[in-house]
């Protein structure tokens, strides 16, 4: 995998939307965090733009982000804000000088079709905040963003003593993301192939038979067979229907992998979190899951 280059003082950061449309007014708690570590944003033209719930439509969001992508100028892409909608514009992108010349491709949610996609030709993306959660998010999310942009690997430790943990060690490249747009990749040329590799996934604002629903398909997919290991992220205000569903979202995870044996570990810090830590996909980590623990170190 390659890894784009490192930033450094005086870097220019495009900020697009390539879902749902936002205001500049809702980015400048971002704006200001990436100019307090040196860095300098380019707003993009979808920035206030607007379609319907989109930040303009398909055509527009596909220009901006390409314009940001063949620009050798910007050196790292933070995309604004999730939602619904970089699918619709993923086809249209253009990745060539991109592969030239690489560039942190960096937020989460719906972002993972970028991270999927850009995965599977071969370059490390950024699962991480965007600027329109920067408002709410820890220090420690902050500065994970920070140390990832700017070339640092540090190890994720975090106290999880959940009764579903797998205990156990795994290694492998680091895939994955936002569940429901991995459900809705499969079959696509953005689907990922996962065999041998560690699989994070989170979610947001899901029914739990949708969750399920989801799952199952990975597992038909035979996504969840062969992996190294699993971490799951917040799976954060599920909702039940009026008749009990009668797992929560871990349990439905769970039972679906069976009698897979890598280690598991569930509520790890990432996704629709406030400690959304920043997440090197594509990266070899090291996994371990103990009794009280979970440890994930960066190796290339």
């Amino acid at each position: 995998m390659v890894t784009p280059p490192a930033l450094i003082y005086g870097d220019k950061v495009g900020l697009v939307a390539t879902a749902r449309k936002i205001s500049l007014e809702e980015l400048e708690e971002g704006i200001q965090l990436i100019k307090s570590w040196g860095l300098v944003p380019v707003i993009g033209k979808t920035i206030g733009a607007s379609d319907h719930q989109y930040a303009g439509n398909d055509a527009a969001r596909a220009r901006d982000f390409q314009e940001m992508l063949d620009n050798p100028d910007i050196k790292a892409i933070w995309c604004a804000r999730g939602g619904y909608g970089s699918v619709r514009i993923i086809d249209q992108l253009d990745f060539y000088k991109f592969v030239k010349y690489p560039k942190w491709i960096v937020g989460y949610s719906d972002v993972t079709v970028f991270h999927s996609h850009i995965h599977k030709i071969g370059f490390k993306t950024i699962h991480g905040t965007m600027p329109v959660s920067v408002q709410d998010n820890t220090a420690f999310a902050k500065a994970s963003l920070k140390q990832a942009l700017f070339g640092e690997k540090p190890t994720i430790t975090y106290e999880t003593s959940h009764t579903l943990n797998r205990i156990g060690a795994a290694k492998g490249q680091l895939v994955g993301g936002n569940l429901s747009m991995l459900y809705s990749m499969c079959g696509s040329s953005s689907a990922l192939d996962t065999d041998g590799k560690v699989l994070f996934i989170e979610d947001l604002d899901e029914y739990l038979y949708h969750v399920d629903r989801m799952i199952m398909n990975l597992k038909r997919n035979k996504m969840l067979d062969h992996l190294s290991g699993l971490i799951v992220g917040g799976m954060t205000k599920m909702h039940d229907n009026r008749i009990p569903f009668g797992k929560t979202a871990q349990e439905i995870v769970i039972d679906a992998i069976g009698e897979c044996e890598y280690p598991v570990a569930f509520d790890f810090p990432a996704g629709h979190v406030d400690d959304n830590r920043a997440l090197i996909m594509g990266a070899t980590v090291a996994v371990e899951v103990t009794k009280n623990n979970c440890i994930v170190t960066y190796e290339s």
